[in-house]
């Protein structure tokens, strides 16, 4: 999944919101293919998952 595919899914402001997700290390897992930064369908999963339990708690 690229960052625009995040920010569509979540409906977020803007692809920023995804880099400082990144930077904080917040947000799902990604990992750079070159220069592209990319994520994992299963690793977003899992980051909503902690989120969903997070709440939960």
């Amino acid at each position: 999944m690229t960052p625009d595919d995040l920010v569509e899914i979540f409906e977020l402001p803007s692809v920023e919101t995804v880099y400082q997700w990144r930077r904080k290390r917040t947000g799902p897992r990604g990992f750079r293919v070159g220069r592209h930064l990319r994520f994992d369908p299963a690793d977003v999963r899992t980051w909503v998952d902690s989120l969903r339990n997070g709440m939960a708690a």
